[in-house]
């Protein structure tokens, strides 16, 4: 009871730094994100600057409801079939509501926009509490890892942000993303909900964006989600001076530093602890090697993070 009623006064007082322009990192279920007023440029600013994040990578919009969402997007009979997975790890990204009450910067320039349902009550009672949705990228220096607790994100901005503390992610890996045209439906982001569970609830098939497409979303950069150390991917083994990210069995005498994903070979538990492990292990070795993770189910999201944070850094 005491932390409920802590929770309740950190949010009206949180809601007030919102309505005032300020930033506030809120937990979600997927990880957490970096908020301002969507509606207010000043704010929306501040997220690219404290962030660090290029102006041309849009926002995700988090609302409180779907009622709320349309007040931004146009929503298509498909795009009405995919909000069922609302609240949850769902991002639609659909054309942009004429005269919706927005700032430009959110949508970087685009037609379009991109909004989810979080399924966190301490997010959805921000929100409300607000008034108003939230840009909320996920709380971390761009292009670095993910935050799933609190704690990671007062050390990535130096205790520079409030935060709203909602525990560890339950999902730990960033949200799906979907773009919605007409009676089609893109991948453009595998996360959080498996693309195979999306079909198998609309009755359609989903298609996958190229490698190469055009930054339409946020976590489309070929270079995203990156350690400080250099990743080996599909390792079978440590090589000396490396730590090693293990799923299922693990070595019994490992060379270096060892985190298991999940030593039972669960998808949905190595989704959970993929950020928070590597973060771990990001602070004990300069290269860390990353056993073979299947691609069925979330393992497809895993692998999408780890493939950006292999990626050769973009120079500055």
């Amino acid at each position: 009871m005491a932390d409920a009623v802590q929770n309740s006064l950190d949010i009206v007082h949180l809601a007030g730094l919102l309505k005032a322009g300020r930033l506030v990192a809120f937990p979600t279920e997927t990880v957490y994100g970096l908020g301002a007023d969507a509606t207010n440029s000043e704010a929306v600013l501040g997220i690219y600057e404290t962030k660090g994040r290029p102006r041309f990578n849009p926002l995700i919009v988090h609302c409180a409801d779907q009622q709320m969402a349309e007040t931004l997007a146009e929503f298509s009979p498909l795009a009405r079939r995919l909000a069922q997975f609302w609240p949850g790890p769902l991002t639609l990204v659909l054309p942009r509501k004429p005269g919706a009450n927005l700032s430009d910067l959110v949508t970087a320039g685009l037609d379009t926009v991109a909004v989810r349902v979080p399924a966190h009550p301490l997010a959805l009672a921000l929100i409300r509490a607000a008034g108003t949705p939230l840009a909320g990228p996920s709380a971390n220096p761009s292009g670095k890892l993910s935050p799933t607790t609190a704690e990671q994100v007062i050390k990535g901005f130096q205790g520079l942000v409030p935060v709203l503390d909602g525990g560890p992610c339950t999902s730990g890996v960033e949200s799906t993303i979907v773009a919605v045209e007409g009676g089609t439906a893109t991948q453009l982001r595998a996360g959080a909900l498996p693309r195979r569970e999306i079909e198998a609830a609309i009755g359609q098939p989903v298609a996958i964006a190229a490698q190469n497409a055009a930054v339409a979303a946020p976590g489309m950069l070929a270079s995203h989600y990156a350690p400080n150390a250099k990743l080996r991917l599909g390792a079978t083994a440590p090589r000396p001076g490396e730590a090693y990210l293990a799923f299922g069995p693990a070595p019994a005498n490992p060379l270096g530093p060892l985190r298991n994903l999940s030593p039972a070979g669960d998808l949905r538990e190595a989704a959970r602890n993929l950020f928070s492990m590597l973060h771990e292990l990001d602070a004990l070795a300069e290269a860390i090697a990353v056993a073979p993770i299947p691609h069925a189910g979330l393992g497809e999201a895993i692998n999408d993070r780890l493939r950006r944070a292999a990626a050769p850094r973009p120079r500055a």
